[in-house]
């Protein structure tokens, strides 16, 4: 190996490579690279210099002259400078690991490919990438921004009184926060309504889930006929669209002239109260999401019921098993392993489950001492806080504690369930 290979050092190109991308190669003497790699760092010094200078100034400060300064698209701006350095760190770090990687191989003595046969390996090697770029980018853009700009709200105190341009945004840290739990108004609202969200996510699901498996169970028993007629009849509710369901059982559930009062229970000299009386509501509003939602489960485990092999059942009644242990130990294990992420599933959507909780009643009625109503869950309240109230500021604050809490609740039910521990082995 000669001298001047082995003087040849990989540092001096890592450092080269940090204060400008391309000195790196230009020193392991790759110079059509290098000349590329500073042409795109100076393109991309001159094209976006000023936007990141002003988008970090106005992340940082939110503004600083009323009426001259929008704190909003400041932040919007800073965002997506925040969003343009991270891709431009990437390719910066990959322009070192370049650098590097020819400095090894020149001090190595080994000899670099020719321009077409790097080209060649580029191609090769970066196809996948080649495609996925473009998605990545609106990803990024349609996804990630938006989400971050939720979560930088959630810090600030934007609200109907603090509105830009008028007034500058500032960033307050974790106050809003501390407001759910310390100021009385926000506390009682926000414990009130987590607490019926959770009491509404499991009921209503498990009714749900426990209707659609009793009646899968039952259609699938070998002495009920016209199984395939039975199968239709039931799965006739999810055919129907739910906001339209849910807009009929508004009207039967109407405390004057719905059907429900008016034709059933006016004949048990009974009028009960289905939308002025929280509590009320809330059963009608879990009855009803039973209704939209076993029709889905019905079908999910008439399926699954129908891969069970019949010599389960064969064995386990020879050896004198009953009707409960043969679904204790045979049906229940097979379908809930076949199914449970689904499930999961099923809980995470009612937790944020709008629709119905908004088109029955509005999230009504109205409770004294809040700012939500008596129905209202976690989602449905942010979406009033921002278009009723406009506190984006509050909305944005639960809006992240939903995420978490759908969030952790699924990770950690996946990872308990045996489908997830045993995927790939199976």
């Amino acid at each position: 190996m000669s001298k001047q290979k082995m003087r040849h050092r990989p540092t001096v190109a890592i450092i080269l490579s940090i204060l400008f991308a391309g000195l790196g190669q230009l020193y392991n003497r790759r110079y059509v690279k290098g000349i590329l790699f500073i042409v795109i760092e100076a393109v991309f010094l001159i094209t976006f210099y000023n936007f990141l200078n002003i988008g970090l100034w106005g992340l940082i400060t939110l503004g600083e002259i009323p009426m001259v300064d929008h704190s909003i698209f400041l932040l919007i701006q800073g965002l997506v400078s925040v969003i343009i350095i991270a891709f431009a760190a990437v390719l910066y770090y990959f322009n070192i690991i370049d650098a590097r990687k020819d400095a090894l191989r020149l001090q190595r003595g080994e000899p670099f490919p020719s321009l077409l046969e790097s080209c060649g390996n580029v191609w090769d090697k970066g196809f996948p990438y080649v495609f996925v770029t473009p998605g990545l980018i609106m990803l990024l853009f349609v996804v990630v921004l938006p989400l971050l700009f939720m979560v930088s709200l959630a810090f600030t105190d934007y609200n109907l009184y603090n509105s830009p341009p008028r007034h500058l945004l500032h960033w307050v840290g974790f106050k809003n926060f501390k407001n759910l739990v310390s100021v009385p108004i926000w506390q009682d609202t926000f414990f009130s309504v987590f607490a019926w969200t959770i009491v509404w996510t499991i009921v209503a699901t498990t009714l749900q889930i426990a209707l659609g498996l009793f009646l899968a169970i039952l259609v699938n028993d070998p002495r009920i006929k016209f199984k395939r007629f039975i199968r239709t009849v039931l799965i006739l509710p999810w055919a129907v669209p739910a906001f339209v369901t849910i807009l009929v059982f508004a009207a039967m559930f109407n405390d004057k002239f719905g059907a429900i009062n008016r034709d059933i229970l006016s004949a048990f000299g009974v009028m009960i109260p289905w939308m002025t009386d929280p509590f009320w509501t809330k059963v009608a509003l879990i009855l009803i999401q039973t209704w939209l939602g076993f029709p889905f489960v019905f079908a999910l485990f008439t399926g699954v019921l129908q891969s069970i092999s019949r010599d389960w059942y064969e064995a386990a009644e020879m050896d004198g098993a009953t009707r409960w242990q043969k679904f204790r130990s045979i049906t229940l294990p097979h379908v809930l392993y076949a199914t449970a992420p689904l499930l999961i599933m099923q809980y995470a959507g009612n937790f944020n489950n709008f629709n119905i909780i908004y088109l029955f009643n509005d999230g009504g009625p109205a409770v004294r001492g809040q700012n939500a109503g008596g129905t209202d869950i976690l989602i449905s309240w942010v979406y009033d806080l921002t278009f009723t109230t406009n506190n984006y500021n509050m909305a944005a604050a639960i809006s992240i504690i939903i995420g978490l809490i759908v969030s952790g609740f699924a990770l950690y039910q996946f990872r308990r369930t045996r489908s997830f521990k045993e995927e790939g082995n199976i």
